[in-house]
């Protein structure tokens, strides 16, 4: 945009109209025409050198080429031509860009309205070359062209700029407006003024009007020149008079983003452009309100805010509207992040999807109003939804056609990232449609936002007929509806009941098994949430469980009557609809199953079915804080310790049968004799089992069981009592739950008979139902919200928090969100974290409520006092540091779900391959594949079968030292198979997403991967398919186990080592490799070192901590149960990991040779209960560890690393570096290392001969890469222990001190040879003796230094003696 004051921009000459028209036909006749879909030919790539404007021709020829060479992420079209006949191009950017897909906003940028105004469309060109080259190398870029739907128009009006004249910095020589003379920035339909253009006269504003309209951009700009400012809505005011300011409805939100743009520019954000003929122009800030610089009615950015749900600026970028081309370069620079930076922003305020309760299908175009704002935006047709937002308390209301508008109240936009509000709307009941005033779409509720504080209540959401609702004339609230079905389930009908409403309900439930009973009964577990199957930042997990004791079924039942209640009632309750919306309710009814079958009803006390099927009680199976539980722990006991470790639960209720009371922790007393126990948190268990009690009226009087003979006097205070003050029960669930997680949990004592009669149940409901959901509401008490690392945004897991003066530390969850249950007060905060400094504050907690309190962790650098050697520093360049972003985003959160969501499919089913078709798959890889993959020969089997390797790199034939160097390994054993087809597909999946997926080819650029899918071919030959258990194959052709042939030590072997294992143990003595990975079968589990018996494990912690992630990323390996038939650790293999000689010791393993003579760690995977599973289970198979073998490749980067040199620069090469004074490995050629470790503070000792040691220590986070560390080492002075400053002086002293004594004797002696000469010859008499004592004294002399100048070290005592006799 540009205004030149008292004139009009000067038309071109006719003749230069006519050579224009005459260019633009031929033009029309040589240039292809692209609609929706570019016709690419033959492209030239052009490399870009920015000192060059295109025209329209070289403008087309390199946006195809752009596209057709990075089509996997870019896509370009035509919306539509101008009066001249050139094509409107756009360029699409982002991943799928072929496909519209939910859950990206689309952002759109504008260049070159004005035909004379050139440096936006040479911007917009670097800009698309900028994304489409650094995807997949920046992080920044990556994620940006991955979660956003990004449009480019280099060229709005292409005609005006072929009429343009290069260095024409006003606008004088014409081009401003299209080849009719229409100002584009004119001529938009106006709020305040009739405008009014011939469609003919204009295609380019009907084609962009109608791209606006049917693309719902979230965010825009719109790039011209003539100033340096960005400008914001309104552009014009109803009075259409000079320096009104015209404010928009989100006009701070429009400050803000336009603020975003000028800061990042070096000339925008002084506010001073100093434009030649402006020298004295002034924009605070280097922003303006459009109206209030000058009026413009009919601009594109209003249009866009009132017509397209889309909010635009204006940036003006260049005083001169044409430069010279030599400029080009600096704009981009000036440019380049204000484009990124201001892009960014489509992600902050509220997002989500709008849906119908019922069906769960999506509304498209209803209307999503904020209280105090009077804009709406509306939903695409994926029901999604992307509202802008400055940080602070909103009102938001959705609204759609013939549905019960919902609006949630308090919602809390922080900032970052969107928070994602989801909205699922009731159809109203068909006759009230056609009674029911269209609700009004102006809020009516204050202005937001309400504050801009970190804290606030819990969103709360209100129907229609609530205070401040968008509607005022809707119809009344329905009364909740009550459970239909009131009888005792047995478990094939609960087990359908549950899959009913799971099929029923699917936008709100999610039906899942955390394991099996003794008699493999599933316990099922029903998912209640607006998101089932993930977990949202910042809501809370809650759950229930019933039926622990088989025979007290109330709470079963009641369990499955509040399912049906929460799933009947979501969208039109608002408290049923709040609590789903806000919070991830799971539900277990029955914890024992096979108990309840064999209970009878109309027990009132007894104990038949209490136990499980093996006969234990399983509320006193759970491990203790006071004694020790010597019962063998059951599967239903380890599945709900497996399931409470993998979700973030806050609150849960144990429901049982026998009284009518609130149960709460602690259950026993270190003395084990019932008096009260009380936890650090007693206040707040008090509190979350006193509101259960107050909505039971009979449980809240304390009376329980007057009735029953067993305890006609027992009484309880307001219904709750502490466990241990009733009575002792350790091994008890709930003072686990509490110990050993985040959870609080109390235990429901529901009725007095533990078994009633059927038709009793509906006065249990009735009894229970409104404590059932206030209790689910206490969830949402206390304290809640984000700990974040404070330079990069990212959450921080495991974090600590504590509350001073309650022993009870809570800790975060990957996205690094908290909750921390607290009664009402104000309490001191402490946040702490591996690797970050604490932080403290103070919180109050209100009556009703959460206080929200977010951290910002610094994280801890190693400095002058910490560092390795003198001179030495921590080493962080700008692309370590993306480096250490990218593998943190893989490593929290679901960053590891998200990569697999994006990978392309390798392929639909796999099958086995016998050693020609394996030897044939991976050649073809290679030839497929040439610049990422190297095939090479290890070795031949006892058979003469080649044992392959493939190494996998971004350049696989050169040495990169520098690059973490991962091994997999599989077919160790003939007869399981399945580890060889795994890798087979993983090398197939790896190079058939690298260039496609930024995350693969970033992990192929930065690191080795060799992968032997087969050592053992000619055992595989002989193993047959569906042998479970079968040993045909596992042995090689000589009958040899290999796994028992790996020795280092050549006193240990008893033969020479096979042919196969030879090959291997080659491989592993090269060094180098950083981790590797074994695959094999038999089991679901994961084992590490040692496997020979009896050897203590130096590093055990850190191989513990990588069989532990692998594991974890496994959907069933880490619940420990392997449900594999014949295995003595079937149930019982605590996070599913073992040390390898726990399951099955013996001596000459793989593993075990690894780690003792090629410094690399290695784990042994288990992949399969079969040995040699059907074909039709690999896809399965595949699909289970496919999550896992990803984070190995992410585990591997994580650790310590860095390079040992001297002073002078010069690598070192085999240096020997300790870890935590045992586990040793060695700097390769370059002088790198890189040494795996488990999370924590750890020891590192740098040692090289003719070198002063070095000591450190470090601290290894499990989600950071590690950090680079150089070690710079001085020369080792000492002598004997010494500094050589001091041995010289002292040498030099003692030297000093014996010449000195020297020259005093030879005085003396001189002396008295002078007066003694006349007694000379009485020395004469004896020189015949003296001669001969000389001579014996020089001859033992010489035959002394002799014997000891030849003496080996090895010489025995009798050999010195011998020698000292000659």
């Amino acid at each position: 945009m540009w205004r030149l004051k008292g004139e009009q921009p000067r038309l071109a000459p006719s003749s230069a109209r006519l050579l224009a028209a005459l260019l633009c036909v031929m033009v029309v006749v040589f240039v292809p025409v692209v609609s929706s879909s570019p016709v690419i030919g033959d492209t030239e790539e052009i490399v870009e050198t920015y000192n060059k404007y295109y025209n329209y021709v070289e403008l087309s020829q390199i946006l195809q080429s752009l596209a057709q060479k990075y089509q996997h992420i870019a896509n370009l079209s035509s919306i539509g031509t101008s009066v001249q006949g050139r094509e409107l191009w756009v360029m699409r950017i982002t991943r799928e860009p072929r496909a519209d897909v939910p859950g990206k906003p689309k952002f759109k940028y504008v260049g070159n309205m004005h035909g004379d105004e050139t440096v936006s469309r040479q911007v917009l060109v670097y800009l698309i070359e900028h994304l489409l080259a650094s995807y997949g190398e920046d992080p920044r870029v990556t994620e940006l062209v991955n979660n956003t739907d990004i449009s480019i128009m280099p060229s709005m009006n292409p005609d005006g700029f072929e009429r343009s004249v290069e260095g024409d910095c006003s606008g004088y020589a014409g081009g401003r407006n299209n080849a009719k003379d229409i100002d584009l920035n004119r001529s938009f339909p106006d709020q305040f003024s009739e405008v009014s253009v011939n469609k003919e006269d204009a295609p380019e504003l009907t084609a962009v009007m109608q791209w606006i309209v049917e693309n719902k951009f979230v965010l825009s700009g719109n790039l011209h020149g003539g100033t340096v400012v960005a400008s914001y809505p309104f552009d014009d005011s109803a009075l259409h008079a000079e320096s009104i300011y015209s404010q928009s409805p989100d006009d701070s939100l429009f400050r803000y983003l336009a603020r975003v743009y000028a800061e990042n520019n070096p000339i925008m954000r002084t506010g001073k452009p100093k434009c030649p003929g402006e020298l004295g122009e002034k924009f605070e800030g280097g922003i303006t309100n459009g109206a209030q610089w000058y009026d413009v009615k009919g601009g594109m950015q209003d249009y866009n805010y009132l017509n397209g749900n889309c909010l635009e600026i204006t940036m003006e970028l260049s005083c001169c509207k044409y430069p010279p081309a030599a400029q080009l370069q600096s704009e981009w620079d000036n440019n380049r992040e204000s484009l990124l930076a201001y892009m960014e922003k489509i992600h902050i305020g509220v997002r989500g999807f709008v849906r119908e309760a019922g069906s769960g299908m999506p509304l498209s175009d209803a209307t999503i109003m904020v209280a105090g704002i009077n804009h709406n935006v509306s939903t695409g047709h994926f029901g999604d939804y992307y509202r802008l937002l400055l940080p602070g308390t909103y009102n938001i209301t959705a609204v759609a056609s013939g549905c019960t508008p919902m609006m949630v109240t308090n919602v809390q936009v922080s900032e970052g990232k969107a928070r994602e509000l989801n909205f699922t709307l009731a159809l109203l009941p068909a006759e009230t449609i056609s009674q029911t005033a269209a609700p009004s779409l102006t809020p009516s509720t204050p202005a937001g936002p309400m504050s801009n504080g970190n804290n606030s209540i819990s969103s709360d959401v209100t129907g229609p007929a609530e205070e401040g609702s968008s509607s005022s004339t809707g119809p009344p609230r329905p009364q909740p509806l009550q459970p239909q079905e009131f009888r005792h389930h047995h478990y094939s009908d609960m087990e359908l009941f549950m899959q009913r409403f799971s099929s029923k309900y699917p936008s709100i439930t999610r039906l899942y098994s955390v394991g099996k009973s003794v008699d493999n009964r599933m316990l099922w577990v029903m998912e209640i949430s607006d998101n089932p199957g993930e977990h949202e930042q910042g809501e809370p997990e809650f759950k229930y469980i019933g039926n622990m004791h088989g025979n007290e079924v109330v709470g079963r039942e009641l369990l499955l009557n509040l399912i049906e209640y929460l799933c009947r009632n979501y969208g039109t309750d608002p408290e049923v609809t709040q609590l789903v919306n806000t919070t991830r309710i799971h539900i277990m009814p029955s914890m024992n199953p096979d108990g309840y079958e064999v209970a009878q009803e109309g027990d009132i006390s007894g104990y038949q079915g209490r136990n499980n099927s093996n006969n234990y009680d399983l509320n006193r199976n759970f491990p203790d804080q006071f004694k020790t539980i010597t019962d063998p722990r059951q599967p239903e006991t380890i599945a709900v310790m497996n399931w409470v470790k993998s979700y973030p639960f806050v609150l849960s209720a144990n429901l049982h049968g026998g009284s009518l009371v609130v149960n709460y922790p602690f259950d026993d007393d270190p003395e084990g004799i019932s008096r009260y126990s009380r936890s650090p948190d007693d206040a707040v268990f008090q509190m979350v089992a006193t509101a259960y009690s107050k909505e039971n009226p009979l449980m809240h009087k304390g009376y329980p069981c007057k009735d029953i003979n067993d305890y006609p006097e027992e009484y309880f205070k307001d219904g709750i009592t502490n466990g241990a003050n009733w009575y002792n029960v350790p091994g008890g669930m709930q003072d686990w739950n509490y110990i050993n997680t985040n959870c609080f949990e109390v235990t429901i004592e529901l009725g007095c008979v533990k078994y009633p009669q059927a038709k009793d149940l509906p006065r249990y409901w009735e009894q229970n139902h409104r404590s059932l959901l206030q209790f689910i509401h206490q969830v949402h008490r206390g304290v809640k919200g984000l700990v974040t690392d404070k330079k990069d945004g990212t959450g921080i897991p495991n974090a600590t928090i504590s509350v001073e003066g309650i022993n009870h530390p809570i800790t975060t969850n990957k996205a690094g969100d908290y909750w921390r249950l607290l009664v009402p007060g104000k309490y001191h905060l402490t946040v702490s974290a591996q690797g970050y400094t604490s932080v403290d504050t103070y919180a109050t907690v209100p009556e009703d409520g959460v206080e929200v309190v977010d951290f910002k962790l610094t994280r801890i650098r190693s400095d002058g006092s910490r560092q390795m050697a003198k001179g030495s520093s921590a080493h962080v360049d700008s692309s370590e540091e993306e480096f250490q972003s990218f593998i943190k985003q893989l490593s929290v959160g679901g960053g590891l779900d998200q990569l697999i969501q994006d990978t392309a499919t390798t392929s639909t089913s796999l099958r086995y391959r016998r050693y020609k078709e394996l030897s044939e798959f991976l050649r073809g890889l290679t030839f497929n594949f040439p610049n990422i993959t190297s095939l090479y020969r290890l070795g031949q089997s006892a058979e003469y079968r080649s044992i392959w390797a493939l190494e996998i790199s971004n350049n696989p034939n050169v040495p990169e030292p520098s690059e973490p160097k991962i091994r997999f390994v599989a077919g160790i054993h003939g007869n399981a198979p399945v580890g060889t087809e795994l890798l087979l597909e993983f090398a197939a999946h790896l190079c058939i997403n690298y260039g496609k997926n930024a995350a693969i080819t970033r992990l192929i650029n930065e690191t080795r991967i060799v992968i032997l899918p087969s050592i053992n071919p000619d055992g595989r030959e002989l193993a047959k398919e569906k042998e479970c258990s079968s040993t045909v194959g596992m042995a090689n052709a000589n009958g040899k186990d290999l796994d028992t042939d790996f020795f280092g030590n050549a006193s240990q072997r008893s033969a020479e080592p096979q042919p196969e294992t030879r090959a291997v143990m080659d491989l592993i003595q090269e060094k180098g490799y950083t981790l590797s990975v074994a695959l094999d079968g038999g089991s679901v589990l994961v084992t590490y070192p040692y496997d020979k018996p009896v050897q203590p494990v130096e590093n055990e912690s850190t191989l513990r901590y990588l069989a532990t992630v692998y594991a974890n990323n496994h959907p069933t390996m880490h619940l420990g149960d392997t449900g594999c038939p014949n295995s003595s650790q079937m149930g019982n293999i605590p996070d599913g990991v073992l040390r390898a000689a726990e399951r099955h010791s013996h001596m000459g393993s793989m593993k075990d040779f690894s780690v003792d003579f090629g410094h690399c760690p290695e784990i042994t995977v288990y992949t399969s209960c079969c040995l040699f599973p059907p074909a039709d289970q690999l896809s399965a198979l595949w699909v289970e560890n496919r999550k896992s073998l990803l984070s190995m490749l992410v585990e591997v980067h994580k650790g310590v690393r860095g390079i040992v040199k001297d002073k002078s620069g010069k690598p070192i090469a085999g240096a020997m570096i300790v870890l935590n004074g045992g586990v040793r490995v060695f700097t390769s050629e370059g002088g790198y290392f890189h040494a795996l470790l488990a999370p924590g503070s750890h020891n590192i000792e740098a040692v090289a001969e003719g070198y002063q040691q070095q000591r450190q220590e470090v601290i290894v986070s499990s989600y950071e890469a590690a950090n680079s560390i150089v070690i710079e080492f001085d020369m080792d002075n000492r002598i004997f222990g010494l500094p050589r400053e001091l041995v010289v002086a002292a040498a030099a002293a003692a030297m000093t001190a014996l010449t000195i004594t020297a020259c005093i004797i030879w005085c003396v002696c001189s002396a008295k040879s002078n007066t003694q000469k006349d007694g000379f010859h009485r020395l004469r008499q004896h020189r015949d003796d003296y001669d001969d004592e000389i001579h014996l004294t020089s001859m033992g002399s010489k035959k002394s230094l002799l014997s000891h100048e030849f003496q080996d070290e090895s010489e025995s005592d009798e050999d010195t003696l011998y020698a000292n006799k000659l």
